[in-house]
């Protein structure tokens, strides 16, 4: 990690510093997320486990996926499934994820490329490892974030964005010491190349060691940071923080955090995605892999993908749920399937 950087960070465009009069954002909390398991067995942390949705608010779920070094025969994705009402954006910063839906989307993301799903008003879509690396092994890291649509946008028809990772906006802390990556909306009025539905920053910055970050956030979203590995402190108030935790910010026009002097063995810098949103505040009634408005909303999702409106997995998929290619190991074949 990371999978995207630069050789001199000192060549690219500089974030200026907040106004003066800028409020530096107080930590409202820190989290640790919950270690689980989703889809066919692959690990996660749930970030966002425990926290209030009114200070999420537009995103609704994000798990930390690996960090992982899977064996032969380990590695793990999911089979299809159904989502309406939001949009998933799929970071993946080692490794490779293979992605089919029913709406026509679809293809490979590797080393600090990003799938981004409107789901709108529904699809199914299958997420798995390619096939060489369940067979080979190899290492797996990424993140998965859901972004609540608002109700007006909730039936929109879906859409898919394949963002690579070249195109992704880099830059500089004012000083050079930190190296930010703009995924999706906009910093400091550079835009990333990720189109958003609802109105949101997604931001991976790297803060080398003893460097303090200190960039202006907008004062209408709200502010998230999540420590995908390292530690430092964030916040005036100079909260701990470290791997697996998320820091909620309170309201302000600046936001701040630093790299603690020494990092482990594993982490040579302090790794943080910077998450930002305007809320949407409206009613949220979210089951499984449907975000609605009201629980009657809810059922109708269940009951339209039951009765198929939803899509149809196609005959012969170019993607294949992993459990799939494990078992043709174990009897003794070549998975022999390609791959998006």
């Amino acid at each position: 990690m990371p999978a995207v950087t630069v050789d001199n960070i000192l060549t690219l465009p500089r974030v200026t510093q907040p106004r003066p009069d800028a409020i530096s954002r107080p930590v409202l909390s820190v989290s640790t997320a919950p270690k689980s398991f989703e889809g066919e067995g692959f690990p996660v942390r749930r970030a966002f486990a425990g926290v209030d949705m009114a200070r999420l608010d537009p995103f609704i779920h994000m798990d930390q996926m690996g960090e992982v070094e899977y064996a032969p025969g380990e590695a793990r994705g999911t089979s299809w499934h159904p989502h309406r009402g939001f949009e998933t954006v799929t970071y993946i910063i080692d490794g490779t994820f293979a992605h089919e839906d029913t709406h026509g989307g679809g293809g490979l993301i590797t080393d600090g490329d990003t799938q981004w799903m409107t789901a709108g008003s529904g699809l199914l879509h299958i997420e798995a490892p390619p096939e060489e690396l369940v067979v080979g092994g190899g290492v797996f890291h990424g993140l998965q974030l859901w972004v609540n649509l608002p109700s007006h946008q909730k039936m929109s028809d879906p859409k898919y964005q394949d963002i690579r990772s070249g195109q992704v906006g880099l830059l500089s802390s004012h000083d050079g010491g930190a190296l930010l990556r703009v995924i999706a909306g906009e910093l400091d009025g550079h835009q990333g190349p990720g189109m958003t539905t609802t109105p949101i920053s997604m931001i991976h910055t790297t803060i080398a060691p003893g460097a303090r970050m200190h960039i202006p956030w907008p004062e209408d979203f709200n502010g998230l940071a999540y420590v995908l590995s390292g530690r430092g402190v964030a916040g005036p108030e100079r909260r701990p923080i470290r791997e697996g935790q998320l820091a909620v910010f309170g309201s302000g026009g600046a936001l701040e955090i630093a790299a603690d002097d020494r990092q482990d063995s594993r982490s040579a810098s302090l790794e943080v995605i910077l998450l930002g949103g305007r809320p949407i505040r409206e009613p949220v009634a979210a089951y499984g892999p449907f975000v609605m408005n009201t629980r009657e909303e809810l059922v109708t999702a269940f009951e339209d993908f039951q009765a198929g409106r939803l899509g149809v997995i196609p005959k012969t998929p170019k993607v294949r749920p992993a459990l799939e290619v494990v078992e043709a190991m174990e009897h003794g074949g070549h998975p022999g399937h390609d791959v998006l």
